[in-house]
């Protein structure tokens, strides 16, 4: 067999220009593997390529899908190789793109077994999440490691997304006070069952007023924004003194204005980062980080996937529809 079913983006546009295709199954290089593609993760940044807004990095597959799970089929284990992965192994695995298909490269380094316990469909909805929120939550934002102590209090914006019920379980897992915003009451109590001390409907409330009373005044230590725009003044007001503003999206859009004396004067950091364009020793490393510290976690059931619904891969389009209108909590996976 030389050909595989891809969801492929036709043109920018809404989401009827995924379509069901056949393409070449895809070879791996040097370092690379190919994994037989059980289910796949839908993220945000999917819906932005679609649309045309988040062009793939140089070299990577133009078919959408940034995370999947499932069995190494083919490919070079004879480089860096720190789990001692083998062909027939069940993976998940970071990709630059090229998840929405049947087979799918990546390369070795950002594979990681499945934890013990979890299935492939509960598989494929790690990756992006996970190295999204440690990279930013723990080493940008250091939770945990700034003025306010081990204890370090947070705030997730968009507490009920893939990325904000990762961010909860793992913080309060490792022991910090978590606050959370979401945009129902039924969203709100799915933040607070996850781990959240309190989650602020912000519909209703005005989040800067709720945490600075949660906390007695002093404010969060990190937030961890996907909002921005309009946000960012309020997110200063929110936080302690030493505090950081972690940015992993724009929905809100891309520009503020902010008093710099108010930084300076209460040593604060505004900070963020995007995972898909950084090379692969950084991913690799990240993936070595997960597997020390998370997928313990997960293994002994203090961590779990929250997955909302598994579409077929070959209805990507609904899945897309869900996931715009903003209606889900957890992730979104599509399965082959």
């Amino acid at each position: 067999m030389s050909t595989m079913q891809a969801i492929e983006i036709t043109r920018p546009g809404d989401v009827h220009v995924l379509q069901l295709t056949q393409r070449p199954i895809p070879q791996p290089g040097p370092g690379e593997v190919l994994i037989k593609v059980a289910a796949a993760g839908v993220n945000r940044p999917d819906v932005f390529q679609r649309q045309g807004n988040y062009a793939p990095p140089p070299g990577a597959s133009d078919l959408p899908g940034l995370e999947v799970a499932g069995s190494l089929v083919e490919g070079d284990l004879t480089g860096d190789n720190p789990f001692d992965l083998k062909l027939g192994d069940a993976v998940c695995a970071l990709l630059a793109g090229g998840g929405y298909a049947e087979y799918a490269v990546a390369p070795l380094a950002q594979c990681l077994p499945i934890p013990g316990g979890l299935s492939l469909v509960e598989a494929a909805a790690l990756p992006e999440n996970y190295f999204t929120v440690w990279s930013n939550m723990f080493d940008r934002g250091q939770l945990g490691r700034g003025e306010g102590g081990a204890h370090e209090t947070l705030l997730v914006q968009g507490g009920s997304s893939g990325i904000g019920v990762t961010a909860i379980q793992l913080a309060r897992a490792l022991g910090h006070r978590v606050f959370a915003t979401a945009g129902s009451t039924e969203k709100c109590a799915a933040c607070e069952k996850l781990g959240a001390e309190l989650a602020i409907n912000y519909r209703e409330q005005d989040f800067v007023e709720v945490v600075r009373q949660a906390t007695a005044g002093r404010g969060v230590d990190v937030i961890l924004d996907m909002v921005a725009g309009d946000y960012i003044p309020r997110e200063i007001d929110a936080l302690a003194d030493g505090g950081r503003l972690v940015f992993i999206a724009t929905l809100g859009g891309g520009k503020a204005t902010i008093d710099a004396a108010t930084i300076m004067r209460r040593r604060l950091t505004l900070t963020g980062s995007t995972l898909r364009v950084r090379p692969i020793a950084f991913k690799a490393a990240l993936a070595r980080k997960l597997h020390e510290k998370v997928w313990p976690l997960l293994e002994a059931g203090k961590l779990r996937p929250v997955i909302h619904q598994v579409f077929p891969a070959a209805e990507a389009a609904s899945a897309h529809a869900l996931m715009e209108s903003s209606a889900h909590i957890g992730k979104l996976v599509l399965q082959w």
